[in-house]
């Protein structure tokens, strides 16, 4: 998908066709699976060449089909990938430019009571993943969840990690993650996340920016359909996942 700047005329909110109208500096795009398919444990990744530049944020992410816990974030949000500002100075990474995603789950009560826990992958390499194809994944089961790429793991959550303030999760110690969510791939354009990062702002001159997907797979646990623990990566870590971060130092 290609995020281009152009004029746009469209619906103000998502999914609300003949209502009120807005127009848009940007077009971009999403691809999801919502009322198509949806899953409950199992790998889920996608060989990606991800764009580059301050305000570009791609995404690979999932969320609940029927929200069986109430509204966001009660019900849960999977962050399998994200990514902003690639090849932007960032004084914390190798050869002094953003090279690194990120995982995230968030959860937690509704606004302004949410919170996630989110890690970015170790600065090891100034090979930027704009350069160069990788393959990012998802390791779901119940009470467990693990997020790799190119097959490393660099974080992982068990349920003593989350919750949900929704009063139906009473007895459900793995809620809200543990009812089917969907899947998606965006590109997003601005936003509060990149443009509180790296150099701040946003910079027209990254657009056009385009967001490349080889193949996505979605694999379940034979044998063990119900819980998926029994085909969970058991690498190291020993990593620690961080916590909201509007709240750390840039």
């Amino acid at each position: 998908m290609i995020a281009l700047k152009e004029d746009f005329e469209g619906p103000l909110l998502a999914d609300q066709h003949g209502g009120e109208q807005t127009t848009k500096a940007y077009t971009s795009g999403k691809i999801r699976t919502r009322g198509l398919a949806d899953w409950m444990y199992g790998r889920f990744s996608a060989r990606i060449k991800l764009p580059d530049g301050q305000g570009t944020w791609p995404a690979f992410w999932m969320m609940p089909s029927s929200s069986t816990y109430g509204r966001w974030p009660l019900s849960g949000e999977i962050d399998i990938m994200e990514a902003v500002n690639l090849g932007t100075p960032c004084e914390d990474c190798v050869g002094g430019r953003e090279n690194r995603t990120s995982g995230a789950a968030h959860f937690g009560d509704v606004a302004p009571d949410n919170t996630y826990l989110f890690l970015k992958t170790d600065p090891i390499s100034s090979e930027s993943p704009a350069n160069q194809w990788r393959t990012y994944a998802l390791e779901w089961a119940d009470g467990q969840m693990q997020w790799l790429v190119d097959g490393k793991v660099f974080m992982r959550l068990t349920r003593e990690d989350w919750y949900t303030a929704a009063p139906n999760a009473a007895n459900r110690p793995s809620a809200p993650f543990d009812q089917p969510f969907f899947l998606m791939l965006n590109l997003a354009v601005g936003g509060n996340l990149p443009e509180k990062s790296n150099g701040m702002g946003f910079d027209p001159k990254s657009f056009p920016a385009e967001l490349l997907v080889d193949w996505v797979r979605v694999e379940q646990c034979r044998g063990d359909e119900a819980s998926g623990r029994a085909c969970l990566d058991t690498q190291k870590w020993n990593g620690k996942p961080q916590g909201p971060w509007e709240t750390q130092a840039r």
